[in-house]
């Protein structure tokens, strides 16, 4: 298998301008981790044998022209590789990806190519063929700034290896983002804030910043519920997230999502299209989608378990093990839970079209009043910074 250099997929620096629009994305996900993180619940596996790429990258396009049948013909607005480590693959497989992307929908120049990465120096070495297939954008798992907390999270790299990372795609991808894990054991408020310092003065225009969370089923989980692990309680956590709002909005990366922070224009297109409520397709084990079917939504879901997936695709064309129709009440359901997570707030008429009502009188003067919510205009609803504490809550309240 070559890696993939066609014109159609060499993307320039100049990404398309966001329209506003939902858009449509396509999701792959690689499945496959050198190691698990303690604290990681998402469907990763680690494998001590290699995995066979070619088979699965096969797989991903067979999934594609099964996805094509039931999405119709679509333009590609954002590609997303997650995982698992999709920087474990190979630029060949990567390339044949994005081929097969190409060739299934629609994919104009200058739409978002993302892929997830974790900087240790063998994958960050493979930037330059990640670049040549036609990823523009970058997302590092750094999660820490100090070596002894990146060895708590499990990270298989130290800081100088997330910095080469850093550096080295700078030089390489016209854009790149990181994470950042926060409200860790005894982490204080001024901790926090000289990380996070630190994190924006490598000149990223994006950061991931999410707060630790003990999710059952993971190594943390049981250290947590033993009373081995103790996390920040909810008014520490309350602090380190205003201190986390404050500082990325002085700095010029405002929230535009609860956990999300960007300077203007460089906001993620792929993940705006999950928070704007827009079509996705999901390929790959444990992949999730959305496809608009007339008036529904068909929500898919694949099997988990990498193996089991690849001859489900082989056997069948897809891996998908739930299919379930949306009617209008849970796609406006899932369009406030989404929308409202956004700094730019959820399209009221997007939302009365599906609902079929407007939102309750009572409960929203409530939530006005104790300044939970804001109108924008007579066009959009939003969280204020206050209701994004208590998002879930406020969420809850409208829906009913």
């Amino acid at each position: 298998m070559e890696i993939v250099d066609t014109q159609d997929l060499m993307r320039g620096a100049q990404l398309l301008p966001d329209t506003g629009e939902p858009g449509f994305g396509v999701y792959v996900h690689w499945p496959f981790c050198a190691a698990k993180c303690p604290y990681c619940d998402f469907n990763s596996h680690v494998r001590h044998q290699p995995v066979d790429q070619e088979r699965f990258a096969a797989a991903f396009l067979k999934e594609m022209a099964t996805m094509r049948m039931i999405s119709g013909p679509k333009t590609v607005t954002s590609v997303f590789l997650g995982g698992g480590t999709p920087s474990l693959m190979k630029p060949e497989t990567v390339g044949a990806i994005l081929d097969g992307i190409a060739k299934t929908w629609h994919m104009p120049d200058g739409i978002e190519i993302t892929m997830e990465a974790n900087p240790s120096s063998v994958e960050a070495e493979r930037f330059r063929g990640y670049r040549a297939t036609g990823v523009n954008r970058v997302s590092m798992g750094v999660q820490a700034l100090n070596d002894r907390d990146l060895k708590f999270l499990g990270r298989l790299h130290d800081v100088a290896d997330a910095l080469k990372a850093i550096k080295l795609a700078r030089e390489i991808f016209p854009r790149m983002s990181f994470d950042l894990i926060y409200a860790r054991p005894n982490q204080t408020v001024e901790e926090w804030e000289r990380e996070l310092k630190e994190a924006i003065s490598y000149a990223v225009d994006h950061l991931s910043l999410y707060q630790l969370t003990i999710e059952e089923g993971t190594p943390f989980y049981g250290l947590h519920k033993a009373g081995k692990l103790i996390v920040p309680d909810g008014d520490q956590s309350a602090l380190l997230y205003e201190a986390t709002q404050e500082i990325t909005e002085r700095e010029g990366m405002p929230a535009y999502e609860v956990s999300n922070h960007a300077r203007p224009g460089a906001e993620s297109r792929h993940n705006l299209t999950y928070w704007r409520y827009g079509d996705y397709a999901g390929i790959g084990p444990g992949a999730h989608g959305r496809l608009t079917q007339g008036p529904q939504k068909l929500a898919t879901a694949t099997e988990r378990k990498p193996e089991s997936w690849l001859e489900m695709v082989e056997r069948d064309g897809h891996g998908m093990i739930d299919r379930e129709m949306l009617g209008f009440d849970e796609q406006a359901d899932e369009l406030l839970l989404m929308g409202l997570r956004l700094r730019e707030g959820v399209d009221l008429a997007r939302w009365q079209q599906l609902s079929g009502r407007d939102p309750d009188p009572q409960r929203e003067a409530f939530l006005l009043e104790h300044g939970f919510i804001e109108r924008i205009g007579n066009s959009r609803l939003r969280c204020t910074p206050t209701g994004m504490l208590v998002l879930d809550s406020v969420v809850a309240d409208l829906a009913c």
